[in-house]
């Protein structure tokens, strides 16, 4: 064997070796700092809301077909309401009985203030009349003492012979007209005091029952209170019979029809909004320079032939691995090194043609327009 014969096959050896040693090592820095970067596993994407029931009842009515392009606000289906209007007509019809309530209570406070008013003066007057019966004691007190030392001092004369029948008699009758006026008074005192302690036990008793119409009152207001919250809660049942489009969209496939008997938490029909965006898995390589704000350009599937504009809105906190039902584990077994994909939101710039006709679910090809990280920080100096 010459030599020419085993050279050109160990060139091509080391060559290989060389390119291979080259990509393995530079490879991922070359991708990465590409200012266009291009993906195919993107896809358009919209917000879809399952619409579901609140309350159990009867479907009356259904009032968009599938597919029906619907506005925020519009009714999309009716249950039958008349349970529920009915619970809040009760819940009106229990606050006015209770608000009447109430008013009775404050008619029933106005009245036992006449009475407490009375009863003040029902004990002002019996302390007049103690008083009174007290100063006609006094009064008469210092009468009777000295009807009783001359009715002492005619008895001495009278006994003395210097005295006559007759002096004697009227001094005794001076002094039991006396005594007499004093028991009346004595009398009068006893029954002012008597009447004074009624008025101040009537006054003591219309009191506490105007604390108790207070406490009424509390308990009143707390019913009150809860009946407005029933209230509250019938009307917003009342809302539920009505499942109105939460946003400007489009409907999907209807789930129940006219007639049917659902449950809370039944699908009814989903709704798909109407602004879309793009999302494009690019590989962990690419990223490198990628930021949000970059420019985007993305061909649907569905117009080949026009590029539509949008930008980079956000880039996913985690890789699409991360969220999977079962994310993977690579501490166990054996380990193969994958390139994980990373989901970007794109938005695209509202004002252009055909994106009323886009739908959730279509292909596109994404490129996206990078700026190397040393052109960042020379653009923020």
């Amino acid at each position: 064997m010459s030599k020419k014969s085993w050279i050109i096959p160990l060139i091509i050896l080391f060559a290989a070796a060389g390119l291979l040693f080259g990509i393995a090592g530079h490879w991922t820095g070359w991708e990465g700092s590409r200012p266009d970067q291009k993906t195919d596993d993107a896809y358009l994407k919209a917000d879809m809301t399952p619409l579901s029931t609140r309350i159990s009842g009867t479907v009356r009515r259904v009032n968009v077909g599938d597919y029906q392009s619907v506005k925020v606000g519009q009714a999309l289906i009716e249950l039958d309401d008349e349970d529920y209007r009915a619970t809040l007509k009760q819940a009106q019809a229990a606050l006015a009985g209770s608000e009447a309530a109430l008013e009775d209570n404050q008619a029933a406070k106005k009245i036992q203030d006449a009475q407490i008013d009375a009863a003040k003066a029902g004990v002002i007057q019996a302390q007049a009349a103690r008083n009174a019966a007290k100063a006609g004691i006094a009064a008469v007190s210092p009468e009777l003492d000295r009807a009783l030392t001359e009715l002492r001092r005619q008895q001495a004369l009278f006994d003395a012979k210097a005295a006559t029948h007759q002096q004697l008699e009227a001094a005794t009758a001076q002094e039991g007209q006396l005594g007499g006026q004093l028991d009346a008074r004595k009398a009068d005192l006893a029954r002012a005091e008597g009447a004074l302690a009624t008025s101040e036990s009537q006054l003591e008793a219309a009191k506490r029952q105007r604390e108790a119409l207070n406490t009424k009152d509390d308990v009143y207001k707390a019913d009150i209170a809860a009946k407005k919250a029933a209230i509250v809660v019938a009307e917003v049942n009342l809302a539920y019979t009505r499942i109105l489009a939460p946003t400007d969209g489009t409907v999907g496939e209807r789930h129940v029809l006219a007639g049917q008997l659902v449950s809370p938490g039944t699908q009814t029909i989903d709704l798909v909004q109407s602004e879309v965006w793009v999302q494009a898995n690019f590989k962990e390589t690419q990223l490198t320079n990628m930021r949000v704000g970059d420019s985007a350009d993305v061909r649907i599937d569905t117009f080949p032939n026009r590029v539509f504009h949008g930008k980079v809105n956000q880039l996913s906190p985690a890789s699409g691995s991360q969220f999977a039902l079962l994310p993977p584990d690579n501490a166990t077994g054996n380990f193969t090194k994958v390139v994980q994909r990373v989901p970007v939101k794109i938005v695209l710039l509202r004002g252009q043609p055909y994106l009323e006709r886009l739908r959730p679910g279509f292909s596109a090809v994404v490129i996206v327009h990078t700026v190397k990280a040393e052109a960042r920080s020379d653009g923020e100096q």
